[in-house]
């Protein structure tokens, strides 16, 4: 097994490199912010509005005040995650690709 990752260590690491990269751009523009809102969230306004016909305007604006700030630190959280996944995969996949073309002697 050593000896086969000796003989092929250049392509080895070039298909590693390329793979990261294309992990880090794939994530990169998968998880980038849609300008339009998603059915999900749209679903969610939604069930947010009836509950809070029923409930009144009272209990509307302590949910509401309650479930948003958990809302936006979780999205701000994931967005953060996000980035750094993608940042660190970009440098792996540039740093494996550079190795790969270092002449040795």
């Amino acid at each position: 097994m050593l000896e086969i990752f000796i003989k092929n260590k250049k392509l080895i690491f070039r298909i590693f490199g390329v793979v990261m990269l294309m992990v880090a751009f794939v994530v990169h523009f998968w998880a980038t912010p849609k300008g339009a809102m998603t059915t999900n969230e749209i679903a969610a306004a939604n069930v947010a509005r009836m509950e809070a016909h029923v409930e009144g305007k009272k209990a509307e604006q302590q949910s509401q005040s309650a479930q948003s700030s958990f809302l936006k630190e979780l999205k701000t959280v994931q967005a953060k995650q996000m980035e750094y996944l993608t940042i660190i995969a970009m440098i792996a996949g540039i740093g494996f690709l550079g190795y790969s073309f270092i002449k040795r002697d």
